[in-house]
């Protein structure tokens, strides 16, 4: 686009930003040169006051939870030797305490890898009443032309690859970078907005499977200038909300949401399981977030900020890594942050 195109634009939305202000307080805010204006929070709300922490509990029952560290364990390891043909994703559905295993294996080896011939009855009985789903899950591969400073939920591009932008984190000097998924780009990758009008940032911190050994699925991009706040609305959405605290995710929760450059912001989803494994191309990652019911995610929105609302703002819970089958899974926050040693940017 012309810089005197993209200076018109701007100014445009800049005097959006102010009559919303206005009109409807700051909750939104687009991605122009009113950015730097949007401010910075200075405290981080108590999580106790989350929207997910009303969920009920769990009905899995520690037979089951026992049950299911074998299997992953299994399948782990399989993977591990066998290389990556199949996909796997498994968890305890905190709706009806079941294991569920969804994967494009066949029956004989679901079977090797399913089949608990020790253990105590209750585990083997478990594991007799796995509910296993014939699908494949994949990788999410694939807003559109963000600016500085970059928002959660943008589009990413290197290599011809297109991702989702996650949410901003700080190290303890001080320095913030931008998270997306591990398998998107390989560390020292210069990463330019999807348009490739911008660039993004450099990838470092990558922690992937088939490439570090981490049973993880995320990365940094650092160098620019990155915001604590998530896109909202669709895939040419300008509208954003702040970033008010991060935590874990609670199964059971029924409106989880996700922010990324193929569908933009959907919510509605139900978190059926904090524990869960998923296995793709790029190796099995747990323990992973495991979530159904709305608009999915799809290709491109790996990377992509998953997270619960409400009208103060997003309350982080992870990022986007695959799907499949009618059910996604998200890189828990509390992994990536005690890994790294993160905090999280507020809006």
């Amino acid at each position: 686009m012309p810089r005197t195109k993209r200076t018109i634009i701007g100014a445009a939305i800049a005097a959006t930003a102010v009559l919303t202000l206005l009109t409807t307080g700051p909750a939104q805010a687009g991605p122009g040169k009113d950015k730097e204006a949007t401010g910075t929070a200075t405290a981080k709300l108590d999580e106790s006051r989350a929207p997910d922490r009303t969920a009920r509990a769990t009905v899995s029952s520690p037979a089951a939870e026992a049950a299911l560290a074998t299997i992953q364990t299994r399948i782990a390891d399989y993977v591990a030797t066998h290389g990556t043909r199949y996909s796997f994703a498994s968890y305890v559905d905190g709706r009806t305490g079941k294991i569920v295993l969804r994967t494009d294996a066949p029956a004989d080896v679901v079977s090797s890898l399913t089949t608990l011939a020790s253990g105590q009855a209750a585990q083997r009985q478990a594991a007799r009443e796995i509910q296993v789903s014939r699908t494949s899950t994949t990788d999410s591969w694939h807003r559109r032309d963000d600016v500085p400073a970059y928002y959660g939920g943008g589009g990413l591009l290197a290599s011809g690859a297109l991702c989702s932008s996650g949410y901003a984190v700080q190290n303890g000097a001080g320095t913030v970078f931008m998270t997306t998924a591990g398998h998107c780009y390989a560390d020292g990758t210069t990463v330019s907005t999807e348009s490739g009008a911008n660039t993004y940032g450099t990838v470092s911190n990558r922690r992937l499977p088939t490439v570090t050994g981490h049973a993880m699925d995320f990365e940094l991009i650092g160098g620019s200038s990155y915001a604590g706040r998530v896109f909202t609305g669709g895939v040419t959405s300008t509208t954003s909300i702040p970033v008010v605290s991060a935590g874990a995710a609670s199964v059971g929760y029924t409106d989880y949401c996700h922010s990324g450059r193929t569908t933009g912001e959907n919510c509605g989803h139900t978190a059926t399981s904090v524990t869960a494994q998923v296995c793709t191309t790029t190796g099995c990652k747990s323990p992973v977030i495991a979530f159904t019911g709305g608009t999915l995610s799809a290709g491109g929105d790996s990377g992509g900020s998953f997270y619960a609302k409400d009208a103060s703002g997003a309350w982080i819970r992870g990022n986007v890594i695959a799907g499949g089958g009618g059910t996604a899974y998200a890189q828990p926050w509390t992994v990536l942050s005690s890994h790294l040693g993160v905090s999280i940017v507020l809006g």
